[in-house]
Parts: C-alpha cells; structure tokens; sequence
C-alpha cells in the first residue's frame, strides 16, 4: 500500500449503458487493479441524473455503501469527501462538468480534448490557475513508453546529434475515408469539438512535441475532400448520409528554436488524412533527421501508437549515418501496465504520475489544463480562416 492517503476520487461519465466506452475501457481496469486501489478510491460517480449514477454503481459492482450517486455537477464540486475529479463525457459536456469543480479548487482529471473549442480551454485553465487546484488532461503521448524511450535516444544518449528536420505522414482517425459509426456521428460536427483533427491528428501533433519539444511556430493547410459521410449502425447497415464540417487532410508545417535537442529553425512536416492508407502502406511513419543518424517509428495499423495494440511495433528503428547500420531499438511497457488491456496502460500511467507528484513541481511529466489550452490555441491557428 502506498504511505500516502488515497486520493479520493469521482467519476464523471461512466455509463451503465456504453459499456465499451473511454470510461469503462481506460480508466476503470486500472482504477480496479491492485495498484490502482493502492493510490486510489472511487467514491462518487457523477451521470446525467442521480438515477443514472446509482445504475452505474450496480453495473460496475462499486460499493454501494461508500459510492455516492450525483447528477448535478454543483453537488459533486461541494463534496468535500472528494479529492479529484476525473471527466470522461463527450467533448461538449466537458467544460460544464468540470467548471464549478474547478472553480472550487478541486483536482480535475479531464480527458483530451479539453473543451470543445480554444476559448472554452482558456477559461478552464485560468479558473484552475486562479484557485489552485492540480490538474492532468487526457494526452497520453507523453508518458507512453515509445515517447520516453524516444526522448533517452535524442537527449541524454544523444543517439542522432541535434534534430534537423522530423517528418510524419499519419492515416487513420477513423477506420474508413467515407464511413462514421453511428455512435461517432458527432465526429461530423466541428462545434461537438471531437472529431479527427482535434482527437487523431492532435494527438500525434502533441506527441511530437513532447518528444522534440514545443513549437515555436506553426503553419496550416487544410481541406475537407469528402463531405458527404455515411453514417452505419453497429451491424454494419447503412443509416443515412451526413455533410461533414470538419477537415480530413490536415498538412502543418512548424520550426523549432534552438534547444539541447533540435537546431535553430528544425523543420517539422507532418501530413494526416482520415480513414485508410494505400494498401500496404503503414498507418503511421515517422522519421526525425538529425545531424548524426535519424530515428524511424512505423506503426502498421493504428495512429494511436501512444495507446498501443497487438500490431504495434515494439521497435524503434536508428540509422547511424557514419557507419549506414540500421539499429532497432526495443522498448516495452511496464510489467504492471502489461497487466492491463492497451487503452489503460497510457491513461494508467497519468495516474501513476499525477498520484507520485503530489505536493512537487510537474515538470515535464504528463500535461496540465495550461498545457492543453496552449494546444487547443495551436489547433486553432491551424483552422485560422478555414472555411468548409
């Protein structure tokens, strides 16, 4: 057992219904693991009403007698039996969920993106500032073992000299160019706030600085090439036709300044279109040049490596240029996140930070609600004058 209390903890989102859902397949498994219980007590679920939370408490065999059951965000920020918060609902429900918890003081844990849009990002984040309360957003990439594994080769190994240029071509988003799930219909819906950019692309795009460090500008070429998107049922059947708003081939381009890492005005190309890639191509490939060597990560079938399957490639590829060997470099995940499904290791992991860093700096160690505003601002520079 930990020497520390447990922190208390409320969740936000957990349906009875949506077993399948973020909530129940990343966050819950490791909530319920030994080491997460060591850290960790559920204490409150918060849903669309009281009714609904008492359902998610019997579905999920929480104890009835210590859970307790909200269906107003107010009451849950007034319990003062609870330490953090953790938000797993729809994008567009984040900011209300959260605000009056934040506005109190109380730790948040809110799944990435933040809010649906910049402003409403901005607003959480100077309210969190304002009352002190610590806070971790839903950005994995930064604790995923290929990213730390990426950062030990170009810092303190120093594997490939300083970063020139680093390029990425991604595919994905979702699993197919032309057709939505049913469930994801929003995805259709700029103003929902979730959806490929601000999910799949994003997440790579915030990867990528965590590894080479932020940006110090960035530029946008976007486009929205097929519009109309089929919406299918969970059997497969088609439901109807639906005009989408939000772009698919995303194309940015950004420089570095001058760090222990990249060279003054490193180059970052970095081009994502939804749904699949041309067959037999991987769906993610990222190369960073350097003055020595360069690294290369394929991913042949998802472009969430920070999430990980069973097709992921556990090795990371260096080319040395002095003596042209091609090196793979292996990385793995914990022991105890191999005790997990894929989508708790990474979120596992930001508990396991945000938990060891009570009471010190964060540092560098997972994302913060300041961290997530800086990159929904980045987002919105790219959409800058973007019109469907």
């Amino acid at each position: 057992m930990s020497s520390q209390p447990r922190i208390r903890l409320a969740l936000i989102g957990l349906s009875a219904s949506a077993k399948t859902s973020w909530a129940s397949r990343a966050h819950l498994p490791y909530l319920l693991s030994p080491r997460g219980q060591a850290k960790y007590e559920i204490v409150a679920l918060l849903n669309s009403s009281v009714a609904a939370a008492q359902a998610a408490i019997e579905t999920y065999q929480l104890p009835v007698a210590t859970t307790r059951a909200y269906g107003d965000p107010a009451a849950l920020a007034a319990d003062p039996d609870v330490d953090l918060v953790v938000c797993n609902t729809r994008v567009d429900k984040h900011y209300e969920t959260v605000v009056a918890s934040v506005g109190r003081g109380k730790d948040v844990f809110v799944e990435w993106p933040l809010a649906q849009d910049a402003k409403h990002a901005r607003e959480l984040a100077e309210i969190g500032r304002e009352k002190g309360g610590r806070s971790v957003v839903g950005l994995q990439g930064a604790v995923a073992p290929v990213v730390k594994r990426l950062k030990g080769l170009l810092g303190a190994e120093g594997r490939i000299g300083k970063v020139v240029s680093s390029e990425l071509r991604v595919f994905g988003g979702l699993n197919d160019r032309e057709v939505v799930p049913e469930g994801l219909g929003y995805f259709t819906q700029r103003e929902v706030g979730g959806n490929v950019f601000t999910i799949g692309f994003a997440h790579v795009f915030d990867m990528v600085q965590a590894a080479l460090g932020e940006l110090a500008s960035t530029k946008g070429d976007v486009h929205l090439q097929r519009p109309e998107v089929r919406l299918e049922d969970a059997a497969g059947n088609f439901s109807k036709t639906v005009q989408s708003n939000v772009p698919d081939l995303i194309s940015v381009s950004g420089r570095w300044d001058e760090s222990r890492i990249t060279q003054k005005n490193a180059t970052l190309h970095y081009r994502f279109r939804r749904g699949q890639p041309f067959p037999g191509e991987p769906a993610l490939e990222w190369t960073i040049n350097g003055e020595k060597g360069e690294i290369r990560i394929i991913s042949p079938k998802t472009t969430f490596i920070q999430v990980g399957d069973p097709e992921t490639p556990r090795v990371i590829e260096v080319h040395d240029f002095e003596t042209n060997e091609v090196e793979t470099v292996e990385w793995d995940w914990e022991a105890w996140q191999q005790d997990l499904p894929f989508p708790a290791r990474s979120i596992g992991a930001l508990y396991e930070a945000f938990a060891d860093a009570r009471g010190e700096e964060v540092g560098e160690r997972y994302r913060t609600m300041a961290d997530a505003a800086k990159r929904h601002e980045q987002l919105e520079e790219i959409l800058a004058g973007w019109q469907p």
